[in-house]
């Protein structure tokens, strides 16, 4: 068999395995199908291409479990998280970056290391033989995507997955929205006024809900179900479940003054985050929606601060096709009827950016230790991968196997500690404490 590491797909998952591989010493080749075959959700050619939210969400790695997966991440010299710093924009407690520049900068670093070559093809069938990832993502091709149903013998899985709206800067209206970061989060000023608030009264909340109610929206071809991930769901979703979902989800008004009528308290308040460096771009936090085009620019019109938006970006939505893992997978994340393919990222059914990446991140390594006849132990429970990898490759319920986020529930507990939320800030101290151990012990098999 050939020493060569084939990976197909260049989004977060591929681009993090070929790194993790390449500077393992193992020649790679990637496989994109972008920019010749395009997909709804990509608007570049370029690897590494974020298509939803430009957030890598939470950077707190003691209290937050995605903050723990980029700090175990960071350890393991991972590409997407150092292109991430680099591009960091203000967002508070959170890590969002520079979209356009970031992922120049990943497609950049893949291509200056000697032993990656990237070849823009798009493949179509299972490999009979050979070291394969396959790191296709939610938007897996369609003949792909009938090879690997072929092969597994399983019926598609597949949620649907909504992109929010981007807006010009200087298009808002700044004497109704103001900038603050909830609760003023933040170590610098620029990180506490980082998100931008536009404020709703009872009436305009409920106006808003009547309108984005009675929407125009997209509509399921026949046969398709729309069994949305909870993480990412459309705002008229939302809405269905009840008129004060979004007040106590996106919406929420809590932790914030506004300046222009402090002694006001907001009914409900919808934010928005830098999109870009230059800060010419916000997107919607949380505005993910499946509304028709017309329909999305007078709804949105209506909140406060946005009557006059322009749209860089309109909301969309596409289907994401994931496998049933714990049925297909083995620990290695090798498919089990054909162990020379690996899967990793978003098609595992992992959900987000920071969980494909670190997947990709395994895959990577593992793929390269069994290409180099390195032996390597399981990937420690404990840490905040191996929580991850262990559910989707047989913690969870295959019969009701949905894409996941990491997070503490997905932790062994620790005997001796309070439950409930009272204990939560120690309880989660000792988690990421023994997951960040686990992990530099797992990280010495590399050295």
């Amino acid at each position: 068999m050939t020493k060569t590491l084939h990976i197909v797909g260049g989004g977060m998952a591929g681009s993090e395995a070929a790194w993790q591989a390449a500077h393992m010493g193992v020649e790679v080749v990637i496989h994109e199908m972008r920019p010749k075959v395009e997909t709804f959700a990509h608007q570049t050619g370029n690897l590494g291409e974020m298509v939803c939210s430009n957030s890598f969400r939470s950077d707190d790695d003691e209290q937050n479990a995605v903050g723990l997966l980029h700090w175990e991440m960071r350890a393991a010299n991972g590409l997407i998280m150092s292109t991430a710093e680099q591009h960091r924009l203000p967002a508070g407690g959170a890590l969002a970056v520079d979209r356009e520049p970031f992922a120049e900068t990943v497609t950049a670093r893949l291509k200056a290391l000697p032993n990656v070559a990237v070849s823009y093809e798009e493949i179509t069938e299972l490999p009979a033989d050979g070291h394969w990832i396959f790191a296709t993502g939610p938007l897996t091709s369609p003949e792909l995507g009938k090879a690997i149903q072929r092969e597994t013998g399983a019926e598609a899985l597949a949620f649907f997955d909504a992109i929010a709206p981007i807006i010009y800067a200087d298009s808002i209206d700044m004497s109704q929205a103001w900038m603050q970061s909830r609760y003023d989060k933040g170590e610098t000023e620029e990180e506490r006024t980082a998100y931008l608030n536009c404020p709703m009264d009872k009436d305009q909340y409920e106006a808003f809900i009547d309108a984005l109610l009675a929407a125009d929206k997209t509509e399921f071809h026949e046969g398709e179900t729309a069994g949305y991930f909870d993480g990412c769901l459309p705002i008229e979703v939302m809405a269905e479940r009840g008129r004060e979902t979004l007040r106590h989800g996106p919406m929420k008004p809590v932790g914030l003054t506004n300046p222009h009528q402090p002694e006001v308290k907001a009914h409900a308040v919808v934010q928005l985050r830098r999109d870009n460096a230059l800060g010419t771009l916000f997107n919607i936090v949380g505005f993910q929606t499946k509304m028709k085009y017309g329909a999305q620019t007078e709804v949105l019109r209506m909140i406060p601060g946005l009557e006059n938006a322009s749209f860089a970006r309109l909301g969309g939505i596409h289907r994401n096709t994931f496998l049933n893992s714990p049925t297909l997978l083995d620990a290695q994340m090798r498919l089990k009827s054909k162990p020379h393919l690996r899967f990793a990222g978003q098609i595992t059914g992992v959900e987000g950016y920071v969980e494909s990446a670190a997947m990709g991140l395994l895959a990577g390594r593992m793929a390269a230790a069994e290409i180099l006849g390195q032996g390597l132990p399981d990937v420690p429970q404990d840490s905040a991968m191996g929580a991850l990898i262990h559910h989707i490759t047989g913690g969870a319920e295959a019969k009701t196997f949905q894409p996941m986020n990491v997070n503490f529930g997905l932790f062994r507990p620790i005997d001796g500690l309070k439950g409930g939320r009272r204990g939560r800030k120690d309880r989660y101290k000792a988690y990421t404490d023994r997951a960040k151990a686990a992990w530099q012990d797992w990280l010495g098999n590399f050295s």
